[in-house]
């Protein structure tokens, strides 16, 4: 895999943080480290599992693939939140890994992140921020899904993934970006 470095910084991307929570609660836990399963997700985290884990998935159909085992958001977006006055700290946006150094929602469909030393995940697609963002925060919703200049709607609440390969991911950890055959797909939400 070749690396993807942030524009203009020279630095390899990287995992800031890294989360997890046994329940389904909005915001995870901090973790020291988490454990990517194949085909599941992050071990014991409520999301974990082969079909869909999230509670508005299962109400429509308990058994669609769970496309949704990994959440991850990049830590520039929690900056940029909070110079529009936002208090978000990594994992409060329920995220499982926070990055540095990546452009997580305008890489393509497919696209498979390496993380530590073995873990793979590929991107299924955006996330779709829902009302729980407004509840947590008023307001915080309009910063995370806006129309864009071409009145396209831009989803920014992060990136889903599968894990392909498994193995601890811990902050510090480089990210590793290996983009997927031509043509590639913009990611949409899943």
């Amino acid at each position: 895999m070749t690396p993807q470095s942030s524009p203009g910084d020279g630095r390899s991307p990287v995992v800031q943080a890294v989360h997890r929570s046994p329940e389904h609660a909005f915001s995870k836990e901090p973790a020291a480290a988490v454990t990517l399963v194949p085909g599941i997700g992050v071990d014991g985290d409520a999301h974990a599992g082969s079909t869909v884990q999230h509670r508005s998935r299962v109400a429509q159909d308990p058994t669609q693939p769970n496309l949704r085992q990994v959440h991850l958001i990049a830590g520039e977006l929690l900056d940029e939140l909070a110079e529009a006055g936002f208090e978000v700290g990594p994992g409060q946006l329920g995220e499982n890994l926070t990055t540095r150094g990546i452009d997580l929602v305008d890489l393509p469909v497919g696209t498979v992140l390496g993380l530590g030393d073995g873990a793979l995940v590929a991107l299924t697609g955006l996330r779709n921020p829902c009302v729980q963002i407004q509840e947590f925060s008023p307001g915080l919703l309009g910063h995370l899904v806006r129309r864009g200049e071409d009145g396209t709607v831009e989803r920014r609440g992060g990136v889903m993934g599968v894990v392909l390969a498994g193995g601890e991911v811990r902050p510090g950890d480089d990210i590793r970006v290996a983009l997927p055959p031509e043509p590639h797909r913009p990611m949409d939400r899943v």
